[in-house]
């Protein structure tokens, strides 16, 4: 009788322990399978074609989560200070100089747009009704500033010497006299009731709903223009996480790159096949 109950003691520990091996091995099959969420930063409001990524990759367990900041200067900042996990705002020169300025590591994963600026007026239609001593608002970080200068020469109104970042020092001839005039990124858009034209980033232009075919100029796109190609951006540890390439691989498709001709009409381009940029 004792050596009955001792085997169906035996029989009922062998068992429990079996039951508790089988719900670990469930729960850890569960917590295999979890979505994953990826935190993206953005500026403006503009996650037209993120979304569209984001419907992609969630069948294949991954959850982006869009986050928007209101100016050029944060989402590299909480990049850098882990509160995202990645980036889409910014091109390959605005990140170089980043880096170069904040000491920080943060390294492009995929190309994702190449998106001219323009110059936007309320005042005039055309270029060559830009007058002497007239007001011209350009982004005021460096990058930006340099490439609304460059618009402004290849439209004949100022002349640059050869930096590699321009700035307002190496204008060389302006022979209108114009008073170019620095402002926050976000500012451009606004500030065009006080200036005569102002030179705009496309995200920026999107925000305010300015409308492309009505720009005084914009901005030729050539093989020069590399480096204001858009990115992905992450921190140099991450760049091979397998999550993130595989949001890469779902933005660097071709229903992604129809959805961009779609929303943007031919004025935004998929950089990562644009052929000039090659």
């Amino acid at each position: 009788m004792k050596k009955s109950k001792l085997k169906a003691l035996f029989l009922l520990v062998i068992t429990t322990l079996s039951l508790f091996v089988l719900v670990g091995c469930g729960n850890s099959q569960a917590s295999s399978n979890k979505e994953k969420t990826v935190k993206i930063g953005i500026t403006g409001s503009d996650d037209r074609v993120l979304k569209a990524v984001a419907k992609k990759v969630k069948k294949e367990g991954i959850n982006i989560k869009i986050v928007e900041f209101s100016d050029y200067s944060q989402p590299n900042a909480a990049l850098d200070q882990g509160e995202i996990d990645l980036n889409a705002f910014q091109t390959v020169i605005f990140q170089n100089d980043w880096n170069k300025k904040h000491h920080t590591n943060i390294v492009s994963i995929g190309s994702t747009v190449i998106a001219p600026m323009a110059l936007y007026s309320k005042k005039i239609t055309k270029v060559s009704q830009i007058k002497e001593g007239d007001k011209i608002a350009v982004a005021n970080d460096a990058t930006n500033e340099a490439r609304g200068l460059a618009l402004l020469e290849s439209a004949g109104l100022i002349k640059l010497d050869d930096a590699k970042v321009p700035g307002l020092k190496d204008i060389t001839e302006n022979k209108l006299h114009l008073k170019i005039t620095p402002l926050d990124a976000a500012q451009t858009a606004k500030s065009m009731e006080d200036v005569t034209a102002s030179v705009v980033n496309s995200g920026v232009a999107n925000d305010s709903k300015l409308d492309p075919k009505t720009a005084v100029y914009r901005e030729k796109i050539t093989a020069k223009s590399k480096p204001y190609v858009n990115i992905i951006s992450a921190n140099k540890k991450d760049k091979d996480n397998p999550t993130y390439k595989k949001i890469i691989k779902a933005y660097q498709s071709k229903d992604i790159a129809k959805v961009i001709e779609q929303e943007f009409h031919g004025y935004e381009k998929p950089a990562w096949n644009y052929k000039v940029l090659n």
